[in-house]
């Protein structure tokens, strides 16, 4: 008798979650899988639709300062890169495995950056 894989999800390595508001986040994501080399690893969402969170390398929390978004340090727990969501209510943009393991925190800065002045100039035009 054969048995199946087992389908317990791997521990992430101990890594931060940058959270942004969905529209910035998702202009972000736009910007970061337009970019010539510039990897997005998985990208969370709340189930109300309202932020959007990157998974990004442990200690990222320590240097962030990016405006209108927080860094929180999970140092591992309780977040699963599984495909299935580690909270209730959210889900992934970008799942695991089909991204990279997190996203360079330097190159979230800038596509926060453009996204956040592609947003005022939109806004500003109406």
């Amino acid at each position: 008798m054969e048995t199946e894989p087992s389908a317990d999800p791997c521990p992430a390595p101990a890594c931060d979650l940058v959270t942004v508001p969905a529209r910035q986040g998702l202009e972000a994501v736009d910007i970061l899988r337009r970019g010539t080399g510039d990897a997005v690893g998985p990208v969370l969402h709340d189930g109300g639709g309202d932020t959007l969170g990157f998974v990004v390398p442990a200690g990222t929390a320590a240097g962030w300062d990016v405006p209108g978004s927080t860094c929180t340090q999970t140092d591992g727990r309780g977040l699963y890169l599984a495909p299935e969501p580690p909270a209730e209510g959210s889900d992934w943009l970008l799942p695991p495995g089909e991204a990279d393991l997190a996203t360079d925190p330097a190159v979230l800065r800038r596509a926060l950056g453009e996204a956040a002045r592609m947003i005022e100039a939109a806004d500003s035009c109406r």
